[in-house]
Order: C-alpha cells, then structure tokens, then sequence
C-alpha cells in the first residue's frame, strides 16, 4: 500500500515595507530552519513565497513570518493557498519580477545600526571609519531609489561596482548584507571630498579630521548628507552660529542641533523616556526638548526659547564627526531660508558657496530631497510637526478604498498626498511653493511619488486661493488632461478634516481652526474659524472680524 504523503505547497503573498529591509534572506533563512523547499522573490506587487513541506512545518513556518519579521519590515498583509506539492528539491531567492501597473512600498532612509556602528568603530574591521556603512537593517533607501523593484540597477548605487567581497556579501542569503543595495566599502564605494567655498578641492589625506579641525576652528561646513546637504558648526560658539544666521538670513528662527548619544542630550536638555526612545528610534528624528539652564550650546542657536531641537547621529559620518569634535554641532538645512536643501554637489557650490566656509561632499547622488523629520512629546503623545526622513514615503493606512487622487496641499510648508487602494501616500514635506527651486522640487517629487506607487489620478484636490501655485498647478494639470476632475477645498476645512482623520473621527463636530489667514467661499480672506463640520463640507459658525488688507495675496 503506498504511503500518504504529508507533504503540502503554500502560496504566500506579503504585502507592505518588505523590500530592502533584509526579507528576502530572513525567508530563506526561516524556511531552510523548518526544512522546505521553494523560493522568494521580489515582485512590483509585493514578496512572493511559494514553500512546501509537511503541514506542521509549514504553520510555523507561516508563525514566525509573521512574528519574527526583520526590524523594519512593515507587513500590512499576507494571503495564503495551498495546492498540490511541486518538484521542489532546495529553497532558493529569484530575481525580482516587474509588474505593470503594480507597485510595492518603498521603506524611508533608516539610521545606522548598532552592528554597523560597531564596525565603524572597529580599528580592525575593513570598514573602520568607512562613512558610507549599512547593511539590510539601516541606510539610504527613499533617497536613492528611482523606481521599483527596489534593485541596485534602479539606484543612484548602480554606478558603484562592488568588489569581490562585498560581491560575496551581497549575494549570501546568510549574510545582513544579502541583496543589501547600497552596500560598499572603502574599496569599492562612495568617497568624501572637501571643498573650498569656490568649489576648489582641498588636498587632505584625512578628510574627515580635517572636517574636524575646521568645525573646531569655529568655521561652517556644509556636509552633505542623506537627502541633502545641512550647515554644521559649534553649537558652543556665538560668534559662529551668529555669523551662520546672517548669512543664511535666518535671523529668528531656531536652529537644529546634533548630539553624539543620549548621555551628552541630558547635558543640555531634559529627556524623557518617550523623548529617550524617539531620538534613539530607527527614524532619529529632531525632537524638541525642554533647556537645561546649565547648557553650554550658545543663546544664539534658539534665541528667547525654552526648548533646543536635538537629535542624534543616524549616518556614519555623522557619527564619526560627534566622537571625533566631542562637541554638540548645529546641523541645520543647506539652504538660504525659504528655499529647499540643497542636493547635489554642482548646486551645493552655487547655493551655498556664500554660506559654507567648506563642503564635505561625497560622490553617491541623492536623488530625493529630504529634510530631517521635526517631533515633540506632548502630554505623553508624539507630534510629528515636520515629517519627512525616517517617515515618508510610509503611507497612512485609511479604513476604506480611495481612488487615485491628487491633494495639492497649500503654499506654506506644502506636502501633497496621493491615493489609491487603502493608502494615502504623503509627501515628505516640500516647503513654501512661492519659490522656484521648491516648486521644482514639488514637480520632481510628485512625479517619483507617481511612478513608484502606480499612480495616475483623475481627481485633483486643490486650496481655494486662486493665487497659490499649488492651486495653479492644479489648474494646468485639469487644462492638459480632460479626464481629471478638479476639487476645490477651503483652508480651514482642510484642516479641521485632516484633524478628524488623525483621530479616526467620522461624525458632526465643531472645530476650530486658528492657523492663519485662508480664501474663504465668499472671496474673503479668512481666519480664526470656527466651523461645523465633517470630511464631507462644513458651516462656517463664527470666525474674527474682516479687516482692510492693504493688498498682496493674503
């Protein structure tokens, strides 16, 4: 009689941040633990999974998955069938499948990892001091991609040939570095410069000590960094941070400044353990804390307030400059104010050659802008008030399915969001429109944002103002395409809307919105709202008296 066989296929569908996150390797490591065979892949959809094996296996095989994912995988779903066992004698990794139409969520850049950070650390390691050191777990991702399947062919990483050990790296499912895209080493990988003002290279054996003497000295360095440059110089040191603000013209308004861990941040600030564990977080986002009286990081940095905007290393480099300088630096965006980071070399010397005393730049190409992410603690709640690196492209997961659509946003601090399925994919933030360079960069993103999720809308949203560029976009996108809706929607609404879907609120409320001046459905300017309203429209209950405007947009 012959025997029964046990053995069964399971056909699995992973869908969320599960690309570049070190997946692929922790299936291949999870089912040759549980003794089946198959394969992965990568797809534009999502991670296909077929296994087989005897059925107990296969339900802890599908346990852990769920249970035991890497770090930063996000996994948003999975769908199973089985069927009838196939041919399968190993399990194996297959390339990666494009899809027409499909699409896959794209992990933001992370802060570097503790493995990572000790190899930096390591004299004895071949990346010692290498600033350019990541693996599955940490590393640009959202910066460098230009389209999915998320592949090194499809990086700014394409132009880096890997030497034989980090081949080897690379192509070992055992390895962290397994299909690691960005992966290098000193040999093989993105190198430093150092700049003069004019652009003129700086001959220095040591680039990076030599960045850390002129930080001592008191002079600016504009240091090229994950989405952008930032303008670094002592935090410790009025004359430097006072010669910083006039020459990026920000006379007022706070500046960043970078710590090198938790116990130098106590120095200056109290921290608590929800701000403790946001800025020691994956996305290492500036967090405002609360001034210590005792600080040494100069008046200048924050003038008149009571809180410092503090964060910590997330690149190598940031790292090795912390220890190296032993001194708290600003780190503030590349930029004169008003305008967006700046990104590449060739622009960083033409934009910030009147700033920066120097440029420590570097040869791997951003290919999105993006500015550190801005949070505080409020009675025990994060606030996201800036949201970009360590968040975006991540999108708000929404409780029903949208049609693909378009929100402008408005002309100050604009970010736009696209929809499709259940997701609503919010911009990294952008910056104020009346400004060529962003609104540039509005267009540039908006167009990567549609290519990487697929998306083509019909229906655009837009502010009422009739003189805001975003509402103006809109406009000529509605006059080049007779297909696309147009939604006009007032300032205030939006607001008070986007508050009732932060809290999952659906029904009548009365809210108040005091964020400023907005075009209101009479042709007024309008501010200081109060309004009964849901996501659906609103009326307008009270608001503050009208007043003459001696002209301008309002």
């Amino acid at each position: 009689m012959a025997k029964i066989s046990n053995v069964e296929l399971a056909r699995i569908n992973v869908r969320g941040v599960v690309q570049g996150v070190g997946f692929r390797p922790f299936i291949y490591q999870l089912a040759t633990r549980h003794g089946l065979a198959g394969w992965v892949c990568n797809t534009s959809e999502d991670v296909k999974i077929e296994v087989q094996g005897e059925r107990k296996n296969l339900d802890c095989f599908l346990k852990d998955l769920e249970g035991k994912a890497p770090p930063l995988a996000h996994i948003e779903g999975i769908s199973v069938s089985y069927h009838p066992p196939a041919d399968y004698k190993k399990f194996e990794i297959r390339h990666s499948i494009a899809r027409a139409g499909k699409y896959q969520l794209v992990s933001p850049d992370i802060a570097t990892c503790q493995l990572c950070l000790k190899e930096i650390f390591d004299e004895q390691d071949r990346r010692y001091r290498y600033p350019f050191t990541n693996c599955t777990n940490c590393g640009p991702r959202f910066t460098i991609i230009e389209d999915i399947p998320y592949d090194r062919p499809k990086t700014t990483m394409r132009s880096f040939q890997m030497c034989p050990q980090c081949q080897a790296e690379y192509d070992n499912p055992l390895d962290r570095r397994f299909h690691a895209q960005p992966n290098a080493c000193p040999k093989c990988g993105p190198q430093l410069e150092l700049l003069d003002a004019k652009g003129k290279r700086v001959d220095e054996k040591d680039i990076i000590a030599a960045a850390v003497r002129l930080l001592s000295k008191g002079k600016i360095l504009a240091i090229k960094g994950l989405g952008g440059y930032l303008l670094a110089c002592d935090a410790t040191n009025q004359k430097t941070v006072e010669l910083l603000r006039h020459r990026k013209r920000r006379p007022f308004k706070p500046l960043a400044i970078m710590v090198a861990g938790i116990e130098e941040a106590r120095k200056h600030c109290q921290v608590s353990a929800e701000e403790e564990r946001l800025l020691s977080s994956p996305e290492s986002p500036i967090v405002l804390l609360w001034r210590k009286p005792e600080s040494t990081v100069c008046q200048a940095v924050a003038p008149n307030l009571k809180y410092l905007g503090v964060m910590l290393p997330y690149t190598p480099l940031h790292h090795i400059l912390m220890r190296e300088t032993g001194l708290p630096l600003v780190m503030t965006s590349g930029n004169l104010s008003e305008e967006p980071i700046a990104r590449d070399n060739d622009e960083a010397i033409r934009r910030l050659s009147d700033i920066a005393d120097y440029l420590l730049a570097h040869n791997r190409d951003i290919y999105s802008r993006y500015d550190d992410s801005v949070t505080l603690v409020e009675m025990g709640k994060v606030q996201l008030t800036r949201r970009a690196r360590g968040y975006a492209p991540y999108p708000i997961r929404l409780p029903f399915d949208a049609r693909e659509i378009l929100a402008c946003g408005a002309e100050e601090k604009n970010t736009f969001c696209l929809t499709r399925d259940n997701y609503a994919f919010v911009s990294q933030h952008i910056g104020d429109l009346e400004n060529l360079e962003t609104m540039e960069h509005f267009e540039a993103t908006l167009e990567l944002y549609k290519r990487l999720f697929r998306i083509q809308p019909k229906i655009v949203a837009y502010d009422m103002h009739p003189e805001y560029l975003s509402t103006k976009f809109a406009m000529e996108l509605a006059e080049k395409s007779k297909d696309i809706r147009l939604v006009p929607v007032q300032h205030h609404h939006a607001h008070i809307a986007s508050c009732l879907a932060d809290n999952g609120v659906e029904s009548l409320v009365i809210g108040v919105s005091l964020d400023g001046t907005g075009y209101g459905t009479d042709g007024h300017i309008w501010g200081g709202e109060f309004l009964v309203a849901d996501l659906k429209g609103f009326s307008r209950l009270g608001h503050l008296e009208y007043l003459p405007l001696p002209g301008g947009a309002g």
